[in-house]
């Protein structure tokens, strides 16, 4: 999976570092000179790209349209707030994760721009950018019984493979269970013969594998060629 770090500090070369180590193809975006000198210390010379993150001519040069994942991991957060929002409006990466600098302004980091994990430690960015690049579009919420299981949620697209399919006749995975369906803003307590809608929101409580098969189920049909 390519993974493209926009910022060379502390945080992003630590998690440039992690992510390598699980063998995954990173660049990473860094363009002050002194904290050039200290990355090619810390990392291969062809993961590090020499330039200012912001510069759309510079993410171009570093492969953003071939991203699975945008990590801003800069100093400001207004320029990660803008690299995310940019990154999906204007280059469809698939996943943005943004890096707050600043608890004051943890609330701006949602969907209004783009931003679909907000996060403050490189250990547990780099292990969910992992977790969700594998189950597509569904997003861990909570993980239960030291991890064991997770409580996973799913907006439902166009095509997915459990639209209009009663919940008793679906084959759900053993070690797990629909827990509610949000549709248009309300909870709706799923039945046997409920049916799935797109833009239910699902959540479930499932196992590893058993999460992955409900991605399937309810992410996009082509989520997994992708990743």
């Amino acid at each position: 999976m390519f993974v493209l770090i926009a910022g060379g500090g502390r945080t992003a070369s630590h998690l440039a570092t992690l992510l390598l180590a699980r063998h995954h193809e990173v660049r990473l975006i860094e363009h002050r000179r002194d904290v050039l000198a200290r990355l090619h210390h810390e990392l291969p010379t062809e993961v590090i790209y020499e330039g200012n993150p912001i510069d759309p001519q510079v993410l171009e040069h570093a492969d953003i349209r071939r991203a699975k994942v945008l990590a801003a991991c800069t100093s400001s957060d207004e320029d990660n707030l803008a690299l995310c929002f940019f990154a999906r409006t204007r280059y469809q990466v698939p996943r943005t994760i943004g890096w707050i600098n600043n608890p004051r302004a943890a609330w701006l980091f949602d969907e209004k721009f783009h931003v679909d994990v907000a996060l403050n430690q490189a250990q547990i960015f780099s292990s969910l950018i992992e977790e969700e690049m594998s189950l597509g579009d569904m997003v861990t919420l909570l993980k239960l019984r030291r991890g064991r299981y997770s409580l996973v949620e799913e907006k439902i697209p166009s095509g997915a493979c459990a639209l209009g399919i009663a919940i008793k006749d679906l084959r759900l995975p053993p070690d797990s269970v629909i827990a509610t369906i949000i549709r248009h803003g309300q909870i709706l307590i799923p039945r046997g013969d409920t049916q799935f809608e797109v833009g239910d929101e699902v959540l479930a409580i499932a196992d590893s594998k058993g999460a992955q098969e409900l991605a399937r189920l309810f992410g996009r049909p082509d989520a997994h060629q992708e990743t």
